[in-house]
C-alpha cells in the first residue's frame, strides 16, 4: 500500500473517530503528497521520496517545537509534539546512534577515508545508506567524532 493510500485510509478513520489533531496532521501530509503529484512527476512517489517528504514534515515540527518552547508557548509545543509523533508513525523505525556508528565504521574501512578533507565524501556515502533511518544532524555529529 502506498503512503497516499495509507494516509487516505487513516484520514477517514480519524474523521470517524473525531480526532481533530490527527485529522489535521494527516490532512497536512496529504496536502504535501498532492503537491508532489501536481508537480508534474506523472508517477507515484517511490519509497525514498515518501520518506524524504515525511522527514521534511517531521523536521518542520521539530523546529517549531524549539521555537515555541523558546517563546514559552507550551500549548503549541504540545500540539506540535503530538503531530510529530503522528508523522513518525509513517517513517521507518529510527536507528540508534550505536548502530549508525557501526555502519559508519564499516564505510570508513571500505573507503579508507581518514583525513578531514574527506569529510564531505564520507558524509555522502553515509547518507546514501542511512538517509531516513536516523536524523542527519546525528549522522553529522557521529562522522565528525570519528574523523577527529
Amino acid at each position: 500500500m502506498s503512503l497516499k493510500e495509507k494516509i487516505n485510509e487513516d484520514l477517514n478513520a480519524s474523521l470517524k473517530a473525531k480526532d481533530s489533531v490527527r485529522t489535521e496532521t494527516l490532512r497536512s501530509i496529504r496536502a504535501e503528497i498532492l503537491k508532489m503529484d501536481k508537480s508534474g512527476m506523472n508517477r507515484e512517489m517511490n519509497e525514498d521520496e515518501e520518506i524524504q517528504l515525511l522527514s521534511r514534515l517531521a523536521k518542520m515540527r521539530k523546529e517549531s517545537i524549539v521555537l515555541f518552547g523558546n517563546a514559552g508557548r507550551t500549548d503549541l509545543v504540545d500540539k506540535e509534539t503530538i503531530q510529530l509523533n503522528i508523522i513518525s508513525e509513517y517513517l521507518p523505525a529510527q536507528m540508534s546512534p550505536e548502530d549508525a556508528g557501526v555502519i559508519i565504521e564499516n564505510i570508513l574501512k571500505e573507503t579508507g577515508f581518514t583525513e578531514q578533507k574527506d569529510f564531505g565524501k564520507l558524509m555522502g556515502e553515509v547518507m546514501k545508506q542511512l538517509k531516513g533511518k536516523i536524523d542527519g544532524k546525528v549522522i553529522q555529529e557521529l562522522v565528525r567524532k570519528r574523523m577527529n
